[in-house]
């Protein structure tokens, strides 16, 4: 039968209008009974009376019927009755009822008659609303609770009791379509718990775990978006422990015309699970640094580039001279800058870093104040393949780029770096720690303010090992990991530029910035977790396949050398390294020696140069191993080597590999 009503077809538009209009004769005939407790006067029955029910029910139907007609009440498919509809009864009622009172107003002053109490009109008034509301809230609620509920159903737990909240189970009891029913809300402060929201308990945080299976909760929404990263670290982990999906809700600013649809709420992605406390910057020292100014942002078609970019559009530059070698990503970036944030006070210009021709244009004719560098190659395995690319573009474009800031006297120099330039295990970390080297030889001069902030790895960057997980999870797997101990530091885009930002207002020139990285992540345990919120079950829906350690790879990154410490700031998040310091002029000829051997094809003299600077540098799972082997030699030759070293096969074919360069 429901099935019938409900599903099949609409009540026609007739039929509802008609039941309004006996809804309204209930409704006043109920205020009559209600007015006089039940004992009606004998006069209301007589018809030859004006005030008596012959005349005055037609009276009042009638009037009801053209008010119901004009706003088209009736029109509404009841079972989809929300706020606006009961607003729109009311509105009419009211009408209805004032023209009644004005009527009664009228039959006084010409016949000295009241037609109708102004005591029933008040209570018609109410009553009428109650009933028409009413009948229409029933309606829905049977409908969703009798016809809906045939549907398969998802038990969901609403994290928050905000605002959001309230929203967001509202919007999934609105939509009949939702495969979610919502089953309570959760407390992280655990003062409301034991109270009621919105017709629903209210847990505490405490009992997070015990209510996901008392209640076989299959889905999570988080709908409070100022929990403390710790309480929703551990909220996040009893999820993805009892396998239960996670959602968050969009930006409200993404919000269709201002409301929340439920096809909004998304998957919560591992960023979510990695995030911190939000950062707190100095806006005001940082718009001092930049306001007016125009800023050289190099590698800005990048990931770290481009975000440094749309960070310094709220501080009011002069103008940012966007610099890259990437065409079509630098195009983008130019269309979104333009269309999406409306700034237009940008210079577009593509170029190499290492052409000191095409830089000294830009310098010319720019004149930047502050330069952001974050131009670089950043793949280890491909950098270790390819050392003579890794001298020129980031040591030797670095050189070019920090000389001409000299030359034209640029106020500040920020180089964007990375956690892999300390105790350097492969070429890409030993060139990012020589471009450091010579940087901060140059603070000498007193010309630049040189600056390196140094960091890890960045969540959702180009090559990141995040995308590359969630890649290789939608083909269906199997999910590769290097090794089941390696781990790795993470940070958000916008909270590395941020940082970085940050990090070159504050600076006095000579400083190496470390960055809070947090606690560092094991990768296999992220690979399990993407695997857990993507929906699947490891060993069953997909495979983890460990492929052992690329060349150059390191089990631990670290953010300082044993010989290094910190020095606090005033932002928490913000350290200087205590670092060695280099003349000038004696890094300045290593490397142009190392430059000159970078010109050949000698991929094993390269990085013999390069561990001449880098006194560190020690090579690990790499072929360039046996250089550190001939100097421990060399330094010991007391020791006996059975007079030829051990090599292996695969050694031997890599070393091989190694000999050719192909620019």
């Amino acid at each position: 039968m429901f099935d019938f009503l409900f599903v099949r077809r609409n009540a026609p538009r007739w039929l509802i209008l008609i039941i309004d209009v006996c809804i309204s004769f209930t409704s006043i005939i109920t205020a009559y009974f209600l007015r006089f407790n039940f004992n009606l006067p004998e006069a209301y029955f007589d018809s030859e009376n004006l005030n008596s029910f012959y005349w005055v029910i037609p009276m009042v139907l009638l009037v009801r019927l053209i008010s119901f007609l004009i706003s088209r009440t009736y029109a509404g498919i009841v079972r989809y009755t929300g706020t606006k509809d009961a607003g729109r009864i009311f509105i009419v009622i009211l009408f209805g009822s004032l023209f009644l009172g004005f009527s009664n107003y009228i039959s006084f002053k010409y016949n000295g008659i009241y037609l109708i109490p102004f005591s029933v009109i008040g209570i018609d008034f109410l009553t009428n609303i109650f009933i028409m509301t009413f009948s229409r809230l029933f309606v829905k609620t049977v409908y969703m609770e009798y016809i809906a509920k045939s549907k398969q159903k998802e038990n969901v737990l609403i994290f928050g009791i905000n605002d959001l909240a309230i929203i967001t189970k509202r919007t999934m009891l609105k939509d009949v379509d939702s495969k979610f029913k919502v089953i309570a809300f959760i407390d992280y402060t655990n003062v409301h718990k034991g109270q009621k929201l919105d017709g629903l308990s209210i847990y505490g945080i405490n009992m997070l775990e015990s209510v996901l299976l008392k209640h076989k909760i299959s889905t999570m929404i988080f709908a409070d978006k100022n929990v403390l990263a710790k309480i929703k670290e551990k909220a996040l982990a009893a999820c993805i422990n009892n396998n239960i999906r996670i959602l968050t809700l969009p930006d409200v600013n993404h919000w269709i015309n201002g409301e929340l649809s439920i096809k909004q709420i998304r998957q919560v992605k591992i960023d979510d699970l990695l995030e911190r406390a939000p950062i707190k910057l100095d806006d005001a020292q940082i718009k001092r640094d930049t306001i007016n100014k125009t800023i050289l942002v190099t590698g800005a078609a990048g990931s770290i580039g481009s975000e440094i970019v749309r960070q310094l559009l709220r501080f009011n530059p002069n103008k940012i001279v966007v610099f890259d070698q990437a065409e079509s990503p630098l195009y983008d970036l130019e269309l979104e800058l333009k269309e999406k944030y409306r700034f237009d006070k940008i210079n577009v210009i593509i170029g190499n870093i290492t052409d000191k021709y095409r830089l000294e244009k830009v310098f010319k004719t720019c004149r930047p104040s502050i330069i952001y560098h974050a131009a670089a190659y950043k793949h280890v395995p491909m950098m270790e393949n390819n050392p003579a690319e890794a001298v020129r573009a980031n040591v030797l474009g670095t050189k070019t780029l920090a000389d001409l800031a000299m030359k034209y006297h640029v106020k500040k120099f920020v180089m964007v770096s990375t956690d892999k330039a300390v105790k350097p295990t492969n070429v890409m970390g030993a060139s990012k720690r020589i471009a450091e080297i010579y940087t901060q030889s140059l603070n000498q001069f007193n010309e630049t303010k040189f600056i390196t902030t140094r960091f890890g790895n960045v969540l959702g960057s180009n090559g990141s090992v995040i995308n590359r997980f969630r890649n290789q999870i939608e083909k269906g797997g199997p999910v590769t990991v290097t090794h089941p101990d390696i781990t790795r530091f993470f940070m958000t885009i916008p909270e590395a530029c941020q940082l970085v930002l940050e990090a070159g207002a504050m600076a006095a020139g000579g400083e190496i910035f470390v960055f809070d990285m947090g606690k560092s992540v094991k990768i296999i345990d992220l690979a399990k977790n993407m695997i857990k919120l993507s929906g699947l079950e490891l060993g069953i829906d997909i495979e983890i396949s460990i492929t052992g350690l690329r060349p150059g790879e390191k089990l631990y990154e670290e953010l300082l050398n044993d010989k290094e410490n910190t020095l606090t700031t005033h932002h928490p998040q913000i350290m200087i390294g205590k670092v060695i310091t280099f003349d000038h002029f004696e890094i300045k000829t290593l490397i142009k020696k190392l430059i000159k051997i970078g010109q050949g094809t000698d991929n094993f003299l390269i990085v013999k140069a390069m561990k001449e600077i880098v006194t560190d540098f020690i090579s690990q799972n790499s072929v360039y191993s046996e250089l550190d082997f001939q100097e421990n030699i060399e330094k010991e030759p007391a020791k006996k080597t059975n007079g030829h070293k051990v090599k292996s096969l695969e050694s031997n074919y890599l070393k091989g590999n190694q000999k050719t360069w192909v620019n």
